[in-house]
């Protein structure tokens, strides 16, 4: 599964990993390979995912995720 994370300023992440937790507005949720498309809004907290076996997070504010075909887009402000 593909991850990209883009703020106004840059591109900040773009991986092939195994799962990827986002901070929805109404909680937490887990993306895995497989997962049904969607577009959600996101709220503070942190992004995490595991990428090669190792746990990365990354915090955000607010923005929004989009996942299609086993891709996971991430647009947040930073």
């Amino acid at each position: 599964m593909e991850l990209k994370i883009y703020s106004p300023e840059e591109t900040l992440v773009e991986a092939t990993v195994e799962n990827v937790t986002l901070p929805g507005v109404l909680g937490s949720f887990q993306v895995l390979k497989g997962h049904a498309a969607l577009i959600t809004a996101l709220g503070t907290g942190p992004v995490k995912y595991t990428e090669n076996g190792e746990v990365k997070t990354l915090p955000v504010s607010t923005g929004f995720a989009k996942v299609e075909s086993d891709v996971v887009t991430v647009c947040i402000e930073q």
